[in-house]
């Protein structure tokens, strides 16, 4: 095979997966076993001040320790670890090119690089990390791995940062 046809082959099949990962559907489910609405503050997302990191760039959902912490939508582990902000942390990676983020997790029940399906249990409610010492509860957040340049609003804190996050209570209330 010559040089230029399999630059065209590789660039054709990496614009197919790039654009796979753009149409697929999201099927959509809340973190938490037997959560409901009311177990979060929709206000939450991107308050301010919050601490280290400025603003608060997810929900945070509220639950008895080591309930199941399940998986929002049918995507791939790409990490599990821990940090000193999310303690026990889980990152996935979705359709649409969007990282899942669970923090504060009791424990991980999951290893990078598996898949998960909407609803399968990858861990359980905790309060680890930044989180000692208060109510245990997942922290959720979404993340897009392009610029959402249309969120851009110059009186948002840290609005650079803002056109990179996904509003978890508009994702989640669409379940």
């Amino acid at each position: 095979m010559n040089k230029n046809l399999l630059v065209k082959v590789l660039i054709t099949l990496t614009l197919a997966i790039f654009a796979t990962g753009l149409l697929m559907p999201i099927n959509k489910h809340i973190p938490v076993a037997g959560a409901s609405f009311a177990d979060w503050n929709p206000k939450s997302f991107w308050y301010s001040p919050w601490g280290r990191s400025g603003t608060h760039k997810g929900i945070d959902i509220f639950a008895k320790a080591g309930m199941p912490v399940l998986a929002a939508s049918d995507d791939l582990i790409i990490h599990t670890g821990f940090n000193d902000m999310g303690g026990n942390n889980v990152l996935i990676l979705g359709v649409k090119w969007r990282f899942y983020y669970y923090a504060h997790l009791q424990r991980i029940d999951r290893q990078a690089f598996q898949w998960v399906k909407a609803g399968e249990k990858i861990g359980t409610v905790g309060n680890t990390g930044n989180a000692i010492g208060k109510p245990p509860h997942l922290h959720f957040s979404i993340r897009s791995l392009f610029p959402l340049l249309w969120q851009y609003d110059v009186r948002n804190t840290q609005a650079w940062l803002r056109i990179f996050y996904l509003n978890p209570n508009e994702f989640l209330k669409q379940t």
